[in-house]
């Protein structure tokens, strides 16, 4: 960046860089350069675990550098374009595109408009079959990789699953082939070529998606474009391969915690204890995308938590994981740990748990440190339709776990649930009101007056490798006659609603579950200025209507129920999970919504 463009912007200490604790090398000595990015604000991309990990990863290579980018706001995009100047890297503010790779961590669809933001800031065409060698290969991966159809035209490589090992690999090849590629003696279309060889690598331009007239997908196979790929078609495998870490536990850690100069959503350690989930929630897409479960030991969670902590001096640790309920022993790890920091007012804190987790002493040892919010996510209001999600939560613990929890002292409770479930009834809306008034009310019998119920609402979305993908999404209109529902009958002034933008919910929907025809979509919506679509304040639904009107697309035929026969946009990818067990888990949600 340009020092002088940060003099008229906001929070200009976004774009600094030289943090505490980041990494500095050579940019010019090393053999091979790598620009890791967030498509979203500095302030949310530095709170990506995954993110951070891979920086740490590739920095800890001798011959690689690896720096940051993030999306810019409007004042700071405006002020770098009036300037001519090109997007830069937040370390050594080197050009992206002057870059070999450049890497996106893709955490939400809503974020895709901001990946052309960033190309076209850098100077790169939107486009990968317009990039040759005179530019960086821009791959991506993350959890929108699950299904990265809808992407297809904007990256060269895509990374299915866990990236720590296959990013390595990617750049061993990559430096191999380097000097041939880039002096233009070897094509793209070859380096492409092998660099799928490696395992969970997925390169879109090698592959063509076929449609009937009707415009339903009814084969995924490689492309046969020129003699150079067809002497490869047999080593181009019809699915990609999900990427897993198998020993978790000597998994890399980034123990020198980055400290940012301006505050973070998540503002704190995060410190992952365990990967995948022993549960089979049948919404839950990282279940597949975590899968299978993984342990980091205790002995290694407490030396990484108080490394990160003297790196970092953070006053707050969060044990991050699917199900950290699950945690073999999180009783006694969460009281070593408790006893390690208490005298350094650290806080520690915990994701949504299971209440039989709180059935013993966990609460009242987070509390003696710092007494925060608990978080609970029944789902749903009636036992019936957890059935449906085979969603494991147990009232009777719920609330005796609750009750342990006011009386260590805990004031308040978040509860999460989902609407426009399949066999959705209105009693099961009112559940949802009288679950969340009985947890509240159950304070006054401990101490003090009725608890503050936080109640997150969001939209079920039926997503890629879930037992649920072949089911619909249920339209806006219903949406929000199920929203204007909940808050006609919630009198209760402890319960505050909080509904997921439901617009939001649909677009997300639509990308979750797109095939490559949403990449001229995507497109057209950023053309028309839309950005930062993840904001509230930023997204114009507009502007993605007129983008599917321009291309002929309706979006509401990627939210309709699928045929338990077609074939997906995202079936070439291997979870690991076979997938007559989705339909297995399917048929009986189906069964038991009746």
């Amino acid at each position: 960046m340009v020092e002088d463009l940060l003099l008229n912007v906001h929070r200009p200490g976004q774009y600094l860089g030289n943090e505490w604790n980041v990494c500095k090398k050579d940019f010019g000595s090393c053999a091979i350069s790598f620009a890791l990015g967030f498509p979203d604000l500095y302030e949310i991309g530095m709170s990506n675990l995954g993110l951070r990990i891979i920086y740490g990863v590739l920095n800890n290579i001798p011959d690689v550098v690896c720096e940051r980018f993030f999306a810019l706001e409007a004042d700071m995009e405006a002020a770098l374009k009036n300037s001519n100047c090109r997007l830069s890297s937040w370390e050594s503010n080197q050009e992206l595109i002057g870059f070999d790779i450049l890497g996106f961590s893709l955490g939400s669809e809503l974020n895709y408009t901001n990946v052309l933001s960033i190309l076209e800031l850098a100077d790169l065409p939107f486009q990968s079959s317009l990039r040759d060698y005179h530019y960086p290969l821009v791959i991506a991966g993350g959890p929108c990789a699950l299904n990265p159809e809808p992407m297809a035209e904007f990256f060269d490589l895509f990374i299915i699953g866990e990236a720590e090992e296959a990013v390595v690999e990617v750049l061993n090849l990559y430096r191999k082939y380097k000097d041939d590629y880039r002096s233009g003696r070897l094509t793209k279309v070859g380096l492409l070529l092998e660099l799928s060889q490696i395992e969970g690598i997925y390169a879109p331009s090698l592959y063509a998606a076929e449609y009937n007239d009707a415009r339903e997908l009814v084969a995924f196979v490689p492309k046969p474009v020129g003699v150079e790929i067809q002497t490869w078609q047999k080593r181009l495998l019809l699915r990609v391969k999900k990427r897993v870490i198998d020993d978790f536990d000597s998994a890399y850690f980034p123990c020198r915690w980055m400290v940012p100069y301006v505050q973070t959503v998540h503002d704190r350690i995060t410190l992952e204890i365990m990967r995948g989930c022993p549960n089979r929630c049948r919404f839950c897409q990282a279940r597949s995308q975590y899968y299978p479960l993984r342990i980091r030991s205790k002995e290694k969670v407490v030396t990484l938590a108080n490394c990160a902590y003297a790196s970092s001096g953070y006053e707050e640790l969060s044990l991050a994981g699917l199900s950290v309920s699950d945690y073999p022993g999180l009783e006694k790890l969460v009281s070593e740990l408790t006893a390690s920091f208490k005298e350094r007012a650290v806080n520690l804190s915990l994701p949504s748990l299971k209440a039989k987790a709180l059935l013993g002493n966990v609460s009242t040892l987070i509390a003696k440190i710092k007494k925060t919010g608990l978080t609970f996510a029944p789902e749903a209001g009636t036992q019936r339709l957890r059935q449906v999600l085979a969603k494991d939560f147990s009232e009777d613990d719920f609330f005796k776990a609750i009750e342990e929890a006011y009386r260590a002292g805990y004031q308040h409770l978040k509860l999460y649930f989902l609407i426009g479930l399949p066999g959705e009834r209105e009693e099961d809306l009112e559940g949802i009101i009288n679950f969340a008034q009985a947890a509240s009310e159950l304070k006054k019998k401990i101490k003090g007056g009725a608890a503050q119920i936080n109640i997150s609402i969001n939209p079920l979305i039926p997503k890629p490798h879930t037992p649920l993908q072949w089911l619909k999404m249920e339209p806006i209109s219903v949406i929000k006659e199920k929203q204007n529902y909940l808050r006609s009958h919630c009198k209760n002034k402890r319960l505050k609603l909080n509904f997921h933008n439901f617009e939001m919910g649909f677009l997300e929907g639509v990308l979750s579950r797109g095939d490559r025809s949403l990449s001229a979509v995507i497109l057209s919506a950023y053309r028309k200025g839309a950005r930062f679509d993840a904001w509230t304040s930023h997204f114009s639904f507009l502007k993605w209507q007129e983008a599917f009107s321009e291309q002929g697309i309706d979006p509401q035929e990627y939210l309709k129920g699928k045929s338990t026969s077609e074939v997906l946009p995202w079936d070439f990818i291997d979870m690991g999970i076979n997938k007559e067990d989705l339909l297995a888990e399917f048929s009986w949600s189906c069964r038991a919504a009746l």
